[in-house]
């Protein structure tokens, strides 16, 4: 319980110092564009700002946390070395990249999406790089940092539960753009009160956060399974890739809520997708003989 409480501190820090720091962040950004260095900024949404503050808070506060909680190694979060690491990261990418391509497929046969008549190949090229960090930082923090230390007090399948459900909410928070036109001190908190608008919307709660509450379920239990990240992080990367590649290729036709939203990972549908991975991983981590924790 200990632990757990530092957790909390932590995350409410990393708020409290992420909120500040925004209009900081903003105000340095207008400034420099204002200079004529990096012009770009001036477009710059504060809502941008606002999220990279947060991230910037939460590394900052990453080794107090360490301290305090006496992680010294991998060990300390449940965590071993995998020999088979190139193995797991491979076969989590196309068991997770092949369901939700064919799922794209059949939704574009069926007119409930169509392709886009222009596509932006730059667009789709930054997916790549994506595909590759995103997975890598967010297993590293959820599935490593977050879900070892709780591991700890000896309740796995609660463990499970709150980083799942952390991590769908980390996604879903979100403020509309345009939140703060004008950015004084208090702007950061602002986003932060508007970042549960969409909570407001049932339909699109049940849509969205139960499908990402599912990934992270199963990219902890892939974790569980193997004591090792690669196979999350694989997991991570091929939905990563396949809907980001998805998305700027084609567009909904048809919005189906809860049954499909304008991307797929949004929906009962995806839902029912991410539960045939889960299948499939658990048959192959059976047949591969992977020890479970």
């Amino acid at each position: 319980m200990k632990d757990a409480a530092r957790l909390l501190v932590y995350f409410a820090a990393t708020i409290l110092i992420g909120a500040l720091l925004a209009p900081v962040f903003f105000w340095t950004g207008q400034s420099l564009a204002a200079h004529g260095y990096f012009p770009f900024l001036a477009r710059v949404d504060f809502e941008r700002y606002f999220h990279r503050a947060l991230l910037v808070a939460a590394l900052v506060l990453l080794w107090p946390l360490f301290r305090s909680v006496r992680v010294r190694g991998m060990e300390d979060l449940a965590l071993a070395r995998n020999p088979n690491w190139s193995r797991d990261l491979f076969a989590g990418f196309l068991f997770a990249a092949i369901p939700l391509l064919c799922c794209g497929a059949v939704l574009i046969m069926s007119h409930v999406y169509s392709l886009q008549p222009a596509i932006s190949w730059l667009a789709l090229a930054k997916i790549i790089p994506a595909s590759a960090v995103v997975p890598a930082i967010e297993e590293t923090f959820f599935r490593g940092l977050i879900l070892g230390i709780l591991l700890r007090s000896g309740h796995k399948y609660i463990s499970v539960f709150v980083t799942s459900a952390l991590y769908s909410v980390v996604h879903f928070l979100k403020a509309p753009e345009q939140t703060s036109t004008i950015v004084t001190w208090t702007s950061g908190f602002n986003s932060i009160a508007h970042s549960f608008a969409e909570f407001a919307d049932p339909i699109l709660v049940t849509a969205s956060f139960a499908t990402l509450f599912l990934i992270g379920w199963i990219l902890a239990d892939a974790r569980m399974r193997t004591r090792s990240l690669w196979l999350p992080i694989g997991l991570h990367a091929g939905w990563i890739l396949v809907s980001g590649s998805f998305n700027r290729i084609a567009e909904a036709e048809i919005v189906m809520l809860p049954w499909l939203g304008r991307n797929l990972l949004v929906g009962i549908v995806p839902l029912a997708v991410g539960c045939l991975t889960w299948l499939i991983v658990r048959g192959w981590l059976k047949y591969v003989g992977a020890p479970k924790t």
